[in-house]
């Protein structure tokens, strides 16, 4: 299955959804410590966002 049709129907760029995901398991960070890492890159994500 392609990664497209894995995430066709969400918000955010397959990519984005993917780096949050890495960082989130790889660094043990919070959800909180994540939307701080997305700010940076001037994308604004909720925490209840990523939990989904």
């Amino acid at each position: 299955m392609e990664k497209r049709n894995l995430f066709k129907w969400k918000h955010y760029h397959h990519d984005i959804i993917l780096q949050t995901v890495r960082w989130y398991l790889r660094y043990n960070l919070s959800f909180r410590d994540l939307v701080k890492m997305m700010e940076e890159r001037s994308l604004s994500i909720a925490h209840t966002t990523i939990m989904c």
